[in-house]
This record gives C-alpha cells, sequence and structure tokens, in this order.
C-alpha cells in the first residue's frame, strides 16, 4: 500500500471508499477523493471555488462517516459541486476543512452515480503497524 493514497474496493450492494495517510487528516482528506470518485474522473475536476466544511463527532468513526462524507455529500448536492483537492485538520473530534472544486457540468465530469450517504458498513479508523492511518466506509450508491 502506498503511503498516502485512495481506493473503491467492492461491496455487495454499493461501493466502499478507503483513504490512507501519515496523519489521521490525510486519510480523511484522502476518502473524500475516494467519495468524488465514485461520482467521476477526478482529473476532470478544476479547483476553481473553495468551500469550507466543518463538523464534529463523539469519536474518529462518527466523525468519518456521519459528519465528514456526508457533510461533503452535502455540500455536493446543495452547491451542485464536486471537489478534486482537500485540506483537512482535526482537533479533538472537531474536523476543519477547505474543498476545492467547479460546479458539476454534465458535459465535462460525465458522473457517474449519484452517492447518497456514507454508511456505517465496513466503517473502520485506524493507524497500521507502520503508522499510517487507514479510513474506510460503504457508500450508498
Amino acid at each position: 500500500m502506498k503511503t498516502t493514497g485512495w481506493e473503491h474496493y467492492s461491496h455487495v450492494a454499493d461501493i466502499g471508499v478507503r483513504g490512507f495517510g501519515p496523519t489521521r487528516e490525510a486519510a480523511f482528506a484522502q476518502a473524500a477523493l475516494a467519495l468524488t470518485a465514485v461520482v467521476c474522473d477526478l482529473e476532470r475536476i478544476e479547483p476553481k471555488e473553495q468551500v469550507t466544511i466543518e463538523c464534529d463527532a463523539e469519536d474518529d468513526a462518527a466523525l468519518l462517516f456521519a459528519s465528514w462524507l456526508n457533510a461533503v455529500i452535502y455540500e455536493m448536492a446543495t452547491r451542485n459541486m464536486l471537489f478534486s483537492r482537500f485540506e483537512v485538520a482535526i482537533s479533538p473530534q472537531r474536523l476543519c476543512a477547505r474543498a476545492w472544486g467547479e460546479t458539476l457540468d454534465v458535459e465535462k465530469h460525465h458522473p457517474a452515480v449519484e452517492v447518497k450517504a456514507a454508511t456505517y458498513c465496513d466503517l473502520k479508523v485506524q493507524q497500521n503497524d507502520q503508522g499510517n492511518w487507514v479510513v474506510q466506509c460503504i457508500v450508498d450508491v
């Protein structure tokens, strides 16, 4: 596994998103990229406009799926945007992030699906034996 990155993994009904990195913040940012990549090719999204996203939760797991990824889904839906870059800061259980992207253009982005929600299914937020963070969950499409 690379030090920093994201990937999708198969699930019976939906899609798994996984982010990994040397810090919890990097892994959360990568998970958001994996989420966006479910919708379309990240290379098609230009980081033209910045959006601030803030959320909190009682623990890391809830912060990942209930707060962070669902906040990204909410911002994509209500702003009609897609994001291709994220900067995340976490202090105890509060997440403050900046996301860059652009307005959805069906002709340019060719969206494949709409992500409805991040779920508790297959949820993981942990450090591996090498000290890198791995975060994942299933998203409902």
